[in-house]
């Protein structure tokens, strides 16, 4: 399943001095599923990006709703608060990227040049840069004081779903429905390195008759399609046999890059040779949420059908296996003050953040 497709088509546990609580907090209010979650660096303030077309600013402390951000014209896949709080951009279906200040709730910036849905979104460090990412397989980077493109990456062969920066801004990493993870060179506006999971022939060779199988029932129409192809001269690109990347974040020293994706498995690549120097997993899950602690020793996953995990960043070691029962989950972010983990979802048609307290 792409992480797209539903357009197109994280108990208790005692680890050092940590304890992850059992029984966690919700925040309801959404018509349609929570997509996406994001804090302003001081931890005061979230932000819920729904289907239902709206984002919704909450006092994280008390579970009070602040604003609804209204703009989109259908559902709102990323959003993100810049390094201060004072701005949050969304990005949806409708191909938009808006910009709003979340304590009147007005906007004051839209962004256009994507050509299909925006579903990531992450301010630089210094809060003047903007990366975003899509279905249309382009990565941007925008100058947000100025509402400027200042570069597309269309090195993509499909969906891309998530953008990151590292710490200081040096570098943006990229991923997709290709299986290609990509680094850029923000200064320089250029593409750096690409990482992908080496296959072997035994596994291409599975995949290939995987897809053929698949593709059994439509081969009729996929006939008909290659054949107006040819008769327009355009070429049929291959499809590619990797798994889906969903998610990808630098660690804090920046020496590596995290990533999650349809392989169920978390992996760990080395920015220095581009390199792959570990994998754990696999999870029951596709992976659709990925988030560092803000020290960086712990980073969390959640997989759509309900897996949530826990990690030690430097030794791999599981310190949380769970699972949310009857719940879809599409996102998971610490909280900043490392107190807590929220993951976004639907259930009975409504969106609900739903927040695993951690106590010392």
């Amino acid at each position: 399943m792409k992480r797209f497709a539903l357009i197109l088509p994280i108990f208790t546990f005692a680890c050092a001095s940590l304890i992850w609580a059992q029984t966690p907090s919700e925040f309801k209010g959404h018509d349609g599923l929570v997509f996406s979650v994001a804090f302003s660096n001081d931890g005061k303030s979230m932000a819920t990006a729904s289907f239902d077309g709206t984002v919704k600013i909450w006092d994280y402390a008390n579970g009070k709703e602040l604003q609804v951000l209204k703009g989109h014209t259908g559902p709102v896949y990323g959003v993100a608060f810049n390094n201060d709080g004072t701005i949050v951009a969304t990005g949806g279906q409708d191909k938009s990227i808006k910009i709003w200040d979340p304590k009147d709730g007005k906007m004051s910036k839209e962004l256009k040049g994507h050509a299909d849905i925006v579903g990531a979104l992450v301010f630089s460090p210094d809060g003047k840069t903007l990366a975003s990412a899509g279905a249309d397989k382009s990565v941007k980077i925008w100058d947000v004081a100025g509402a400027k493109e200042l570069k597309s990456f269309a090195t993509h062969k499909e969906s891309v779903y998530s953008v990151a920066f590292n710490k200081d801004g040096s570098q943006l990493v990229s991923c997709g429905n290709d299986g290609l993870i990509k680094i850029y060179d923000v200064k320089g506006l250029t593409e750096a390195k690409t990482f992908m999971v080496d296959l072997p022939k035994k596994i291409v060779e599975e995949k290939k008759e995987e897809k053929i199988e698949e593709k059994k029932d439509e081969k009729k129409d996929k006939k008909d399609k290659k054949d107006a192809k040819k008769a327009m001269g355009k070429k049929e690109e291959p499809k590619e046999l990797r798994d889906a990347f969903t998610v990808v974040a630098f660690t804090p020293d920046g020496k590596q890059v995290l990533s999650v994706g349809h392989d169920k498995f978390l992996r760990y690549w080395s920015i220095a040779d581009g390199k792959e120097t570990k994998k754990v997993g696999p999870t029951p899950d596709y992976i659709f949420g990925l988030a560092l602690s803000k020290d960086g020793k712990h980073v969390a996953t959640a997989g759509y059908g309900g897996s949530l995990r826990v990690y030690e960043v430097d030794s791999g070691k599981e310190v949380l296996n769970t699972h949310q029962k009857g719940w879809i989950t599409y996102c998971v972010t610490f909280a900043p003050d490392g107190k807590s983990v929220i993951t976004g979802h639907e259930k009975a048609s409504k969106g609900i953040a739903r927040v695993t307290a951690i106590s010392k």
